[in-house]
């Protein structure tokens, strides 16, 4: 895992119609009949897909030429420009979102991100930390954005100066900004390099278990609109099927891995069920389910006619070894993993984490709540509430 290599180099240098009539009445009563809405702050968690700076801030800076096409430079994001959680903020009119665990220059007026690259919606033990993956699973993103809140409510209502206030948000804000999670890649990643098939698929009601749990630590705290991501298609990531193809019985028409995706498929199942059932037992609160993995897998499939060369090509690294930025030996050769002329044409930026360009098409399809369960554009996902948090 790449979080994990740059520690290595610091250390070394059918009733479909009555749940959609439900939630109907649910969002009718959560939303003023205007659909007026003020959206004040963004507190995200979740893994590489979303983090802005949490691993580069910790374990080392992620180097370049990640972050090359947008910000010119690394920018803690394991990308060549901008994540989709970059756009939503942008869609609500939000400067980037910081990485909490960054240091340096950090203005949480408008939220902070806790995003984790390498992290897992279950929490970290020897075996998850051994295969490479970050200790900074979901348990410990909520224990910071705790700490985030109190300390936050200390320092409001202590600051004197206009400054510290204007670089935190207010306390009563929380309960009325949107708190949007895309984990479980990495839970999927990692059961299929350790387990087989099968014991992937009986391991996925724990993790959604665990996703639940967050879910509702989060709405103990506070929280009540949520805008939740399920897993993209796993199986059409390159770094699976390029880089170990499938046979062709396994191989779909875009040459994806398809029992992997049908990993993914259940999982998202399972997930969708468990929104539904939180809704239920959570009063006053907003839960959306996001479709990601359409909106990916729409994209892999259309990608020529999209403009991308491909499903499957991607920019930075190389088939048979070098990952992006490293120098490896290929047929006796020493290679360096650059990336490519134009991360416009990619959808993949190197294997596992998608372009800005990809990016982008994702959260143009996303964010207008047509892929959403309940179809809640981002800039409409809030609520009234009847007191502060």
């Amino acid at each position: 895992m790449r979080w994990l290599r740059l520690f290595g180099r610091r250390l070394e240098g059918s009733w479909w119609g009555v749940k959609t009539a439900a939630i109907g009445i649910l969002v009718a009563s959560l939303l003023g009949s205007s659909w007026g809405c003020h959206i004040p702050a963004i507190y995200n968690f979740g893994d590489s897909n979303s983090d802005t700076g949490s691993v580069s801030a910790t374990f080392g800076r992620v180097p370049s030429p990640y972050g090359r096409t947008f910000f010119g430079k690394p920018s803690g994001r394991y990308s060549d420009g901008r994540l989709i959680i970059d756009f939503i903020a942008e869609k609500l009119g939000f400067p980037f979102l910081g990485a909490y665990l960054d240091s340096i220059g950090p203005n949480f007026r408008h939220g902070t991100n806790f995003a984790a690259s390498g992290s897992t919606i279950q929490p970290a033990d020897a075996k998850l930390f051994g295969a490479g993956f970050n200790p900074l699973s979901l348990d410990i993103q909520l224990s910071q954005f705790e700490q985030f809140k109190e300390r936050t409510k200390d320092l409001y209502n202590q600051a004197e100066s206009s400054w510290v206030k204007s670089s935190l948000p207010k306390p009563e804000e929380f309960s009325k900004s949107i708190y949007t999670l895309d984990s479980g890649q990495n839970d999927l990643h990692f059961a299929i390099l350790t387990t087989t098939e099968e014991q992937v698929r009986v391991s996925i009601p724990n993790i959604i278990n665990q996703f639940a749990l967050a879910i509702e630590k989060l709405y103990q705290d506070g929280a009540r609109t949520f805008w939740i991501h399920n897993t993209g298609p796993i199986g059409c990531l390159p770094a699976f099927s390029v880089k170990n193809p499938p046979k062709p019985v396994n191989a779909d028409q875009n040459g994806c891995i398809k029992s992997y995706n049908l990993l993914a498929q259940e999982f998202n199942k399972q997930l969708k069920d468990k929104v539904f059932q939180l809704r239920t037992q959570l009063q006053h609160s907003l839960l959306i389910y996001v479709d990601i993995y359409t909106a990916k897998y729409t994209l892999i499939s259309e990608a020529k006619k999209q403009g991308f060369v491909g499903p499957l090509a991607y920019c930075c690294g190389h088939v048979g070894g070098g990952e992006c930025w490293e120098t490896s030996i290929v047929n006796g050769a020493e290679v360096f993993a650059d990336s490519c002329n134009d991360t416009s044409k990619y959808i993949s930026w190197d294997g596992t984490h998608y372009t800005e360009a990809a990016n982008k098409w994702v959260a143009n399809h996303i964010l207008d709540g047509s892929l959403s369960d309940p179809p809640i554009p981002l800039a409409k996902a809030c609520h009234k509430t009847d007191s502060p948090n």
